[in-house]
């Protein structure tokens, strides 16, 4: 996509390509309503902004629209519009060990109990081992650090998925 094309979009159509980067609507109608853009590093920007302004209510949104970090399955179902995206994501964990993508499933399980919500992790770049890694160092955390830890890891995944969108 072009900058010049979205910032042409119908706004309910630009608003529908942002939630594929991330799933807050507050986050995707300020961002849009902020067009235009005049190029990548304007619109990671105004994204910063956005994200900064949203609330606990629009990061739990935002994590509601990810698979669970090993969780082929709803890639396939649930998040068929981001699949694609999520999937080159998680590459690492089809090629991980069961015993790691079990410790994964289980690991995934204690989190969500213990916070209320999914494991949120910029999973590019890393391997299953090391997002298990991850996510055992962050289940001693409270609730709070955690949200604020998982925002950040959500606004690092909108980057790139920013980044794909305008590729």
């Amino acid at each position: 996509m072009t900058f010049e094309r979205f910032n042409s979009l119908p706004a309910e159509f630009a608003t529908e390509d942002l939630m594929r980067c991330c799933g807050a609507s507050k986050w995707a109608a300020v961002v849009a309503e902020a067009r235009p853009y005049v190029n990548l590093a304007h619109i990671l920007q105004i994204s910063d902004l956005a994200w900064a302004g949203c609330q606990e209510e629009d990061f739990l949104e935002a994590f509601s629209h990810h698979p669970k970090i090993g969780d082929t399955a709803s890639l396939a179902k649930k998040f068929a519009s981001t699949a694609t995206w999520s999937e080159g994501e998680q590459a690492s964990v089809k090629t991980a060990s069961h015993a790691v993508i079990e410790q994964l499933a289980a690991g995934n399980a204690a989190y969500e109990a213990r916070f209320g919500f999914i494991f949120i992790v910029c999973a590019a770049g890393k391997s299953a081992a090391e997002m298990l890694e991850l996510l055992n160092s962050r289940l001693p955390h409270d609730r709070d650090t955690e949200l604020k830890i998982a925002a950040a890891e959500q606004n690092k995944i909108t980057h790139l998925r920013l980044e794909k969108l305008f590729s």
